[in-house]
């Protein structure tokens, strides 16, 4: 379960970037959220929960809609008309080292030494990715609307905590993607002109992405914290930075150079070191 949800979190940037080559962002991305929110919204009734959730799982509800799926996920979909999946891909997996961060800075969480090691190793990684990808005429405007949309992420991934203490997991998940729907289609009417070229692969990345990544991934994400914990199934994080950008390369071809590989190996070994650091020993 843990490498089907690594696959499938690091496989949306491609499919998104496809998704962005034939049609309007942010118009598109509101549409697959309004569509994956309803189907959610139908399991969770086909499972028994209700819409009769805790106040602090509507804030959060709203918050995580909000920042991730129209924030993070908006900006992202932007983005991707101007920098590479691989690019976007890597950018995203920097979110449990921030958290950690966060966690540290303002929620008084410790880092213990293999922790801050990761956290070291996590920047210099991202430093060895960046200095490389400037020197090639990267879009910054585009890499800045990917760390705003990290930040967003981060700040959503936080709120979560604890959204589902009072159940209705599947409901709170439809719930936030309807949010995120209802915040994008505001923004497409605002800021951009309806595109679209309706073919064969735009269709697929679209069916992909609403179901795969909205949905399937979400469902996993739930069994896999069920039944290891969210700690050790957060360990799993540390294969998106490989996954995202082997699957951009396959798919879209997109070049990688050899700083790429080693900015993404010294990445991925900084989110394992973190995860591992919060994880208890137990006893035999």
């Amino acid at each position: 379960m843990g490498l089907a949800f690594a696959a499938m979190w690091s496989s949306a940037f491609t499919s998104a970037r496809i998704i962005v080559e034939h049609a309007s962002p942010i118009w598109a991305l509101s549409f697959r959220f309004l569509i994956s929110g309803l189907l959610g919204v139908l399991i969770a009734l086909a499972m028994g929960q209700t819409w009769r959730l805790t106040r602090n799982q509507w804030r959060a509800t709203i918050i995580f809609g909000l920042c991730q799926n129209a924030l993070y996920l908006g900006l992202n979909f932007v983005a991707m008309q101007t920098i590479e999946a691989s690019l976007a891909a890597i950018i995203a997996s920097t979110m449990p080292l921030l958290v950690a961060v966060v966690g540290w800075a303002f929620f008084s969480e410790k880092i213990r030494p293999l922790g801050l090691l990761g956290l070291i190793a996590g920047v210099l990684g991202v430093a060895i990715i960046m200095g490389s990808r400037f020197g090639g005429g990267v879009d910054m405007f585009g890499v800045g609307l990917c760390v705003v949309g990290v930040l967003a992420l981060t700040l959503a991934t936080l709120v979560l905590r604890g959204a589902t203490s009072g159940g209705n997991f599947m409901m709170v998940v439809g719930l936030q993607m309807l949010v995120g729907s209802a915040a994008l289609f505001g923004a497409a009417i605002l800021f951009e002109t309806p595109r679209v070229d309706m073919n064969f692969e735009l269709a697929a990345a679209f069916a992909y992405t609403t179901l795969v990544p909205g949905l399937a991934a979400t469902l996993v994400w739930f069994f896999l914290v069920n039944r290891i914990g969210a700690v050790k199934a957060a360990t799993f994080h540390f294969l998106n930075p490989f996954i995202g950008v082997g699957i951009a390369a396959l798919v879209l071809s997109e070049k990688l150079g050899r700083l790429d590989f080693v900015g993404v190996a010294v990445i991925a070994a900084g989110i394992l070191a973190v995860q591992l650091s919060k994880q208890s020993p137990t006893s035999s």
